[in-house]
């Protein structure tokens, strides 16, 4: 065998060593999800084309590439990007003998391999979403299996399984939500246009009205995005404000609303709405004082 297939030979076995642990615990046989492919895209398009970082690490992390050695490769090429340093397989190669990781990754050649398979970095953001997706796959496997190995012990609650169950699998749901870096051209573009899009419709609530004019004289609506405070003491009315918001919201804006409260039951929530939509005093009702008019 030539010498240079041969050293890539070697380095592919280094790099598929670290595979071992993962396909044993998905079971003999069974290779979990990846796309080897797809990683070594996205990581030759940067090492092609720095700027393709930017759209890389937008939708992956070094976590979500199958094989270590890339994720490592992936980890060293983000570093250089937030020191804002040329990313190509000099610097790489030195980034990653820094970090004691470069003959762990196959050395400066695996690096080289990888420029040399790449035609181009034009597609990197579809490799990226492919390698996201297979990653999201076999944390879904792992979260799976830990579920089915809980479910097995003796003794276990099964509400305690199920609650422990679901916030695995959100939290495999959150990952995929999570976002990485904004280019500012691309923020301040989408936020020229919007406040285009204000200006030419000439109205003062430009978002979601709460239902009370002062309110939307200050806040202009609520906005996607908006963290809306409401503070005072015990027995303010606050929730009845935080209701009567709710209300507007769903039957004047025809706008689904959800309502999370630590303190009241849905019953009660919902006795305080109907009271409120009805024009009827709610401690009336409480305590049975309600006329033949109010039922009606």
């Amino acid at each position: 065998m030539p010498s240079s297939r041969r050293g890539a030979s070697e380095r592919q076995q280094r790099g598929d060593r670290v595979t071992d642990d993962m396909n044993e615990k998905s079971g003999p046989g069974k290779v979990p999800p990846q796309a080897l492919d797809a990683e070594r895209a996205v990581l030759g398009g940067i090492l092609l084309e720095a700027e393709a970082a930017t759209k890389a690490i937008e939708i992956v992390s070094p976590d979500d590439f199958y094989r270590p050695a890339h994720g490592m490769m992936f980890k060293a090429m983000i570093t250089l990007f937030m020191r804002r340093e040329p990313i190509d397989v000099m610097t790489l190669t030195e980034e990653l003998r820094k970090t004691g990781e470069l003959e762990r990754i196959g050395g400066a050649a695996a690096l080289t391999d990888l420029v040399d398979s790449v035609p181009t970095a034009a597609n990197i953001e579809y490799y990226a979403k492919i390698v996201l997706e297979k990653s999201l796959l076999r944390r879904l496997i792992s979260a799976s299996r830990e579920i089915v190995e809980e479910c097995y012990r003796a003794g276990e609650n099964a509400d305690v399984i199920l609650d422990e169950a679901e916030q695995r699998i959100f939290k495999v749901s959150e990952s995929r939500a999570s976002q990485g870096f904004f280019h500012i051209k691309d923020v301040l573009k989408d936020r020229f246009e919007e406040i285009q899009k204000v200006h030419e419709s000439r109205k003062s609530v430009t978002g979601l009205s709460s239902g009370f004019i002062d309110l939307d004289k200050y806040t202009a609506g609520f906005h996607p995005g908006d963290l809306v405070i409401v503070a005072g003491r015990p027995s303010m009315g606050k929730t009845s404000f935080a209701l009567n918001i709710a209300q507007h919201v769903g039957l004047v804006e025809r706008r689904p609303v959800a309502i999370f409260s630590l303190e009241m039951s849905k019953e009660l929530l919902v006795q305080r709405m109907l009271c409120s939509e009805a024009q009827v005093d709610a401690q009336k009702v409480r305590m049975g004082f309600t006329s033949a008019k109010d039922i009606e």
